[in-house]
């Protein structure tokens, strides 16, 4: 039997899956709800496994890692994002990487939505002075016939750019790679920073994307700008953000991932009005974590009858 070991299942998702129980009947499962908390952790946690399903980007797949597995031959990703895995250290030592695209643009797109609406119209602050007595008034914005521009039209910013065209909204997309879409226009980067009322981030995260978006892409958006950002919190300078949002140099911002996480309680995000903060949860509704986790599985299925 295929001797596949999840080290990091915390919080529990596996577990509680309808996918979860093939696992121990068709293999030999070493499970794991807690963290391995370090790379020497994990090591030890994997290093009899011919196969890793991974549940959380915290555990971090480095050379010295996979260095010191020789057993392991496939590392199956729950989620889209592999920038926790040094994937040329995979290649050199003949660890095969797979993920689950997809299943979770629905979910996302549709977080990334309520952020914008919560942002736009204040909901939390709303609510909360609503339960306090108050009774404030037009402080929300109105998003029709605004211009919202999507960075990144993969699968995810494919459906967001679709809902927010639905609600009125004026699209303008950019992409690292137009040459994926033959016959369709693109908005220059700049001209989005410039014209933007909303911007909403939907890029995976690279050495070219790493804080792409910093004090000089503030300075170019409206004073009234709102930033959302569901795909991974590097992408923005987060720092930087903090400051436009703190001097007013944008609007507001909605978040669903951050650069360390989870946050820490001096996170100054934590601080600002302007801000609706969500723990990186956009992709995880029980339709798309079902569907995330039966394709981690299958890719194991799949990887063992043709290997």
């Amino acid at each position: 039997m295929l001797h596949i070991t999840v080290p990091d299942d915390f919080p529990a998702v596996l577990a509680t899956s309808v996918v979860f129980p093939a696992l121990s009947d068709r293999a030999t499962l070493d499970y794991f709800d807690t963290l391995p908390g370090s790379e020497d952790k994990l090591i030890e946690r994997i290093a009899q496994a011919e196969a890793v399903l991974n549940i959380r980007s915290s555990s971090r797949f480095t050379a010295r890692v996979f260095g010191a597995c020789p057993r392991l031959r496939l590392l199956s990703v729950w989620g889209t994002g592999t920038d926790h895995i040094d994937l040329d250290a995979a290649a050199r030592t003949g660890v095969t990487v797979t993920n689950t695209p997809g299943v979770s643009a629905r979910s996302i797109a549709e977080h990334a939505l309520a952020l914008l609406f919560a942002v736009a119209r204040r909901i939390p602050a709303l609510d909360q002075a609503t339960r306090g007595g108050q009774w404030p008034r037009g402080s929300g914005v109105q998003l029709y016939r605004k211009t919202c521009g999507v960075i990144g039209y993969g699968a995810v910013g494919k459906r967001f750019a679709e809902l927010v065209t639905g609600i009125g909204m004026d699209v303008k997309v950019w992409t690292l790679h137009p040459e994926r879409y033959p016959g369709m226009s693109f908005a220059d980067l700049d001209d989005i920073y410039d014209t933007s009322d909303v911007l909403s981030v939907h890029l995976r995260l690279s050495p070219q994307t790493t804080g792409m978006i910093g004090a000089p892409q503030f300075e170019r958006m409206k004073n009234s700008a709102i930033l959302i950002n569901t795909a991974r919190g590097a992408i923005v300078d987060e720092a930087a953000l903090v400051a436009a949002l703190t001097s007013g140099q944008i609007g507001g911002a909605g978040l669903d991932v951050f650069t360390e996480e989870p946050l820490s309680g001096r996170n100054p995000l934590l601080a600002l009005e302007n801000v609706v903060l969500t723990p990186h949860c956009a992709g995880i509704t029980p339709e798309a974590l079902e569907a995330g986790l039966r394709m981690a599985v299958e890719n194991i299925w799949d990887w063992e009858e043709n290997s």
